[in-house]
């Protein structure tokens, strides 16, 4: 039997590639000996590094957005590989063209009204998260049901692998950070990736605060230089106590070397997001803020000590009821302010107990 060669498309997002990573997991699985190629787009390159489902990353330049005579080459080469199956996860006008200009016997999306000619095999997502597998990884892993039938039983979860060096590199530089030997690290998610998904800067350094009362860990911003002034707005509103346990001004040069470092790190808090996709990733326990508008069933479920997610949902269903989406944008500054600190401060300290060896002697708060 001839060899399986597939192709799966996920473009943009750094969390959204990392999470449709499960798919050549799922394929791999199946048929251990398939060919798996990925397009992605270049800054998401760090996250597909080593890993051992994808024999192939193709790279989405973004000259093929500017040129339609670059692009039309990138089409033609997909045209001429003998794919047996794309599968598109991405969804959107790249990827359709990719799809449409592939011979492959099976393509497998999503529907929408308007590909629904391009695409023979299109699986419905099921926006109703059921808790027991995020939804995001479920809905990726059912686009493999044309493919691979009553299989897609599958549940895999993203990973991401670092090489010997990139780890030894990683522990002698968080060493240099520790104050004291064996002092535990916690990446702090400092922002969200946009405003609307950045919980407020004074309950931020209040979380802070509370973090330091009841650890002796060091913490470590995750930001980027251009995002300095956002960070140092928490990082003044902290307590002075706190302020002298913050690694500020430490900054990873590459996303490699941040994913190095987490994996060095006990624990990430802070913002969900692409940050907390990779942690878990590498089998870090987290705590993560979900902004009002976001799913938490999609990315989450709570089930597991080592990883806890809070939505204002948890708390205050009732401001949710009869509001969509675009409803919960447009008041998310008044929706965030309603997720006061106190509300999931208990959840806090009890993850801090599970997951943190220096916690320090403090009765979490009933």
């Amino acid at each position: 039997m001839a060899q399986k060669k597939f192709l799966v498309i996920q473009q943009k997002m750094i969390g959204d590639v990392l999470a449709s990573t499960v798919i050549c997991e799922g394929l791999k699985s199946v048929f251990p000996s398939c060919i798996v190629h990925f397009v992605a787009n270049h800054n998401t390159l760090p996250v597909l590094e080593h890993h051992p489902f994808i024999d192939k990353v193709i790279v989405f330049e973004k000259i093929y957005r500017s040129s339609k005579i670059e692009f039309f080459k990138f089409l033609k080469s997909i045209q001429g590989q003998p794919y047996y199956a794309v599968i598109d996860a991405y969804g959107k006008l790249e990827s359709n063209l990719i799809s449409l200009f592939s011979k492959a016997t099976y393509k497998v999306s999503h529907p929408k009204w308007y590909t629904k000619w391009i695409y023979n095999h299109r699986i419905e997502e099921n926006l109703n998260p059921d808790g027991k597998f995020p939804s995001a990884l479920q809905n990726r892993l059912r686009l493999l049901e044309p493919i691979i039938g009553s299989q897609t039983n599958l549940e895999v979860y993203p990973k991401i692998y670092l090489s010997t060096r990139e780890t030894t590199t990683a522990k002698n530089t968080v060493d240099t950070l520790r104050e004291t030997t064996g002092q535990s690290m916690i990446m702090i998610g400092i922002l969200g990736s946009s405003p609307i998904k950045t919980y407020p800067a004074k309950y931020m350094a209040d979380i802070l605060d509370f973090i330091c009362q009841r650890t002796d860990a060091k913490l470590i911003f995750n930001y980027i230089p251009n995002q300095k002034k956002e960070a140092l707005a928490v990082y003044h509103q902290c307590k002075k106590e706190t302020r002298a346990r913050i690694a500020i001004d430490f900054y990873a040069e590459s996303l490699r070397e941040f994913l190095a470092i987490l994996d060095q790190c006990d624990a990430l808090i802070g913002n969900e997001g692409g940050a907390v996709n990779m942690a878990k990733a590498l089998n870090i326990p987290t705590f993560c803020v979900f902004s009002p508008f976001i799913v938490k069933g999609a990315w989450h479920v709570d089930n597991s000590k080592k990883h806890m997610g809070v939505h204002l949902k948890d708390h205050r269903p009732q401001v949710f009821e009869n509001r969509n989406k675009k409803s919960i944008k447009k008041d998310i500054e008044a929706l965030y302010t309603s997720f006061e600190p106190e509300l999931f401060k208990k959840n806090l300290a009890r993850f801090i107990v599970e997951n943190l060896d220096d916690k320090k002697e403090t009765t979490p708060q009933k």
